[in-house]
């Protein structure tokens, strides 16, 4: 590095939940570590991609339905295999009301923890259910020989926004604040229907849809 240029890392907000760090808008070295990967759509529309991850679970995943329907905007669930078999009733209804589908694994791996082969296979057991294009690695943490097996298979997505819901340690106006301050045309943002997000996903995603529905945005689906 030439003498005089500094990185400043202080700006990529890192945040940490006390299991793991997390940056609410992607660095440049992780899009340099990953870049066969979706990071966002194009910065030339208004337009934005709701994501949430984990479901679908009771009350919470219809809840965000609900909310979707009343709004009139359209999101993309990453769902885990063993919650479709679960409650293939939410799963079905995120179907019909027209809303898309991705592949979140089946058992939520995290694949820094799994072999290759193992990994393959989990992510394909889902896929069984989904019948999608898309897949998301839980925590984002999938090896790049990981994502090339499933390359030719799907569009891995990651994220542009993470709202850090999942995260107890901040306040539901933090979460919001956090995709406020990212959210751009073409935004990939992150949300999740697990338990530990409801607080701040019942504050935050409201406010997030109805903030950018009046700055002319339209939601659609990956």
């Amino acid at each position: 590095m030439k003498k005089g240029i500094k990185l400043n890392f202080s700006k990529f907000e890192p945040n940490f939940d006390g299991k793991l760090m997390y940056f609410i808008n992607a660095p440049f070295f992780l899009r340099w570590y990953y870049p066969n990967v979706t990071w966002n759509k194009s910065r030339n529309d208004k337009k934005l991609y709701l994501t949430f991850d984990d479901g679908p679970i009771p009350t919470l995943t219809p809840w965000i339905l609900d909310l979707l329907k009343e709004k009139g905007v359209v999101a993309t669930f990453f769902c885990v295999g063993e919650n479709i078999i679960k409650y293939p009733e939410i799963f079905q209804r995120i179907k019909a009301e027209g809303h898309q589908v991705g592949n979140h694994t089946f058992n939520h791996l995290k694949g820094w923890d799994y072999d290759d082969a193992t990994y393959y296979e989990n992510v394909m057991k889902c896929q069984a259910l989904t019948q999608t294009k898309l897949f998301r690695p839980p925590y984002a943490r999938a090896t790049k020989s990981q994502l090339r097996l499933l390359k030719d298979n799907f569009d891995c997505i990651y994220w542009d926004v993470l709202s850090g819901d999942f995260d107890t340690t901040i306040t539901p106006e933090k979460c919001l604040q956090n995709v406020l301050k990212y959210g751009r045309n073409g935004s990939i943002i992150v949300f999740h229907d697990n338990l530990k997000a409801t607080a701040r996903l019942q504050y935050a995603l409201p406010a997030v849809i109805d903030h950018y529905k009046v700055k002319g945005y339209q939601f659609c689906t990956l």
